[in-house]
């Protein structure tokens, strides 16, 4: 999710949503373009995502004023800066195999998969009312960016599934095999991107969970 700095309205929500897709198209190609050619073993598919939960401190004893601290302290995320944002790092061990008969084989492609959500902690000494105000905000915004999580590991998930035994033939030094992998990929890129694009058009719109997660936070205690 991402939000222009001290922009305390939900009108700017498309900008929101194309600074967060824009950030999170660079960390995709970039991720999906690492080749480590590592021995793997074949069919593994007993991989797990890892996480790792990083936040950012906001100051302030109201609502607005909370949400004032995320724009002057949220960190970038492309153009503009994030209330909340998910990222990963994705890296494969692939092992292509040429074979007597001059074709290539990618005999197994196996995962590495950190996702790393970004998010604010509150002061504590919190007023009652606006601990809970804030609690029910952070709850949503957590939700929101799982959603972006489970993405990325329903993509890793398929890339898997057509890397693993994929072929080529007279492709001795396996280039063929790299490059239909390469258009699968750039495949992938484009359907996740729509997907986040659409699943954030939702949310972030008019009565979209999160523009009613930051309405309530800034017009409540």
């Amino acid at each position: 999710m991402t939000l222009l700095k001290r922009s305390l309205s939900l009108s700017g929500a498309s900008r929101f949503a194309a600074a967060r897709l824009k950030a999170l198209g660079a960390a995709l190609l970039a991720a999906l373009a690492t080749l480590a050619l590592l021995p793997a073993p074949a069919l593994a598919r007993d991989w797990q995502p890892s996480e790792r939960i990083e936040t950012y401190a906001v100051t302030g004893a109201t609502g607005i004023d909370l949400y004032r601290s995320i724009g002057d302290r949220a960190p970038s995320a492309g153009v503009g800066q994030a209330i909340a944002f998910t990222d990963f790092e994705l890296l494969w061990s692939r092992d292509y195999r040429p074979q007597p008969d001059g074709s290539c084989i990618l005999a197994s492609a196996r995962p590495s998969l950190t996702i790393i959500y970004r998010w604010p902690v509150a002061p504590s000494g919190l007023a009652p009312d606006v601990a809970a105000s804030w609690a029910r905000f952070i709850e949503g915004v957590e939700k929101h960016e799982r959603v972006h999580g489970d993405h990325v590991i329903e993509m890793t998930e398929k890339i898997q599934a057509f890397s693993t035994g994929l072929s080529a033939p007279a492709d001795a030094d396996c280039n063929k095999v790299r490059a239909k992998l390469q258009e699968f990929l750039a495949g992938m890129a484009a359907e996740r991107l729509a997907r986040a694009r659409a699943f954030d058009r939702d949310e972030m719109g008019n009565g979209g969970n999160v523009h009613q997660l930051i309405l309530a936070l800034v017009n409540g205690p």
